[in-house]
């Protein structure tokens, strides 16, 4: 996974929670070769400043697939609803759906 902070300089706790985000999508490794996150902060909308997170998975077949921007004031909750977003997704995916259920081989 590649990781960017826009903004600001990031976490050793924002990286930790990335890391364990990413193994929730590893059910799905057989279709997915890896992904990109981008953790931007925005201008301060009232007291705290805004995260606005954005996740691209990439497919074993080099296509990228973007998932909606998920915006919220920690930066922690805005990665939990875009790994939510990745995983809804990949289960809605056809050939993610035959993977989950043992009819497609990793490799193959």
């Amino acid at each position: 996974m590649q990781i960017v902070y826009l903004g600001f300089a990031g976490s050793s706790a924002l990286d930790a929670e990335a890391g364990v985000q990413l193994l929730r999508l590893d059910r799905f490794s057989g279709t997915l070769s890896g992904c990109h996150l981008a953790v931007e902060q925005l201008g301060a909308s009232g007291s705290a400043p805004a995260y606005d997170v954005r996740l691209e998975l990439l497919s074993v077949s080099r296509e990228f697939k973007p998932i909606a921007h998920c915006e919220n004031e920690d930066p922690i909750a805005a990665m939990h609803a875009a790994f939510d977003a990745a995983e809804r997704e990949l289960r809605s995916a056809p050939i993610a759906h035959a993977a989950l259920q043992g009819r497609v081989r990793s490799g193959n």
